[in-house]
């Protein structure tokens, strides 16, 4: 059904410009904010910014706006990289909304699964804890908070082993003989670049009819699954026979996360496992076969 709200998308990367051209397509006016505009779909309205700086961009948006999405992404893998962007950057974000008086329905805060700390392959959903040690799941629950307390409706989308076009890591790896331990299984979750966006507009688009969304969504496919049984797959489709030993993987965090909340509400993967993920990027000339 077509809307006519107004979005503002922080952070407008690949998973945010995805968003938005979903977003655009259904009448939604759609501004993205990002350092290199120039990368922005023709759809989506250019806001030039820089997350790390405090001056509001001179093309912020000067009417009223909807909604709030934030989904930035720390450039820097270090715990200063992560809080510029996830802690200063909301902060900045929600100064320049307050410059301008604005104030969104409500603030979609695009987290992540580490924040679980879980390593003994337990299922958890939105309501186990959240206490990951690492730097990187610290600072995101900081930022959690910050968007839960901003003073705006707010909304948690903990996103988990992002995967698609572009996104290669796994399929590289796979290549070169990556190897994985099959006991005790390494469990690991994942979930489809576009699936990714389809559940921010889900949501957003829920919001607008009027449905209740709840402080905190898992955004997974549905089929958490040991990284061994992953690998082997692969491993198949490409015809990869070698293995490289000293690219095993180390024992990590190893949980299964559930989408049964986001599933509740009505939202459905088109990719529901990393069989049909991983065989769509193949159709397109992407994934494993003939790369």
């Amino acid at each position: 059904m077509a809307s006519s709200a107004c979005v503002l998308i922080a952070g407008c990367g690949d998973v945010g410009s995805r968003l938005g051209l979903r977003l655009a397509e259904c009448g939604w006016e759609v501004y993205g904010l990002r350092r290199s505009v120039e990368r922005l779909p023709a759809a989506i309205r250019p806001v030039a910014g820089d997350l790390q700086g405090d001056d509001c961009p001179p093309a912020w948006p000067s009417g009223p706006l909807d909604y709030l999405v934030y989904c930035a992404a720390a450039n820097q893998r270090d715990e200063a990289g992560y809080r510029v962007i996830y802690v200063e950057g909301l902060r900045r974000v929600l100064g320049w909304l307050a410059q301008h008086g604005q104030r969104p329905k409500r603030l979609l805060f695009v987290s992540s699964g580490g924040v679980y700390g879980q390593q003994q392959g337990e299922w958890v959903d939105e309501d186990s804890p959240a206490e990951a040690e690492g730097f990187s799941g610290r600072v995101m629950r900081e930022a959690e908070q910050m968007a839960l307390h901003s003073g705006l409706a707010a909304t948690l989308v903990r996103l988990a082993g992002l995967y698609g076009p572009g996104r290669q890591w796994l399929l590289n790896q796979v290549r070169q003989g990556y190897r994985v331990a099959s006991e005790p299984p390494l469990y690991a979750n994942r979930i489809h670049v576009d699936d990714a966006a389809g559940l921010l507009a889900f949501l957003l688009q829920a919001d607008v009819d009027g449905v209740a969304l709840a402080d905190c969504y898992l955004g997974v496919d549905d089929a958490p699954a040991p990284l061994h049984e992953v690998v082997a797959w692969l491993r198949q489709q490409l015809g990869v026979s070698h293995w490289d030993e000293a690219s095993a993987v180390r024992r990590a965090g190893s949980k299964r996360c559930s989408n049964a909340r986001a599933r509740a509400l009505g939202w459905t993967p088109n990719y529901p496992s990393y069989r049909e993920g991983y065989g769509a990027l193949q159709a397109q000339g992407e994934g494993p076969v003939g790369s």
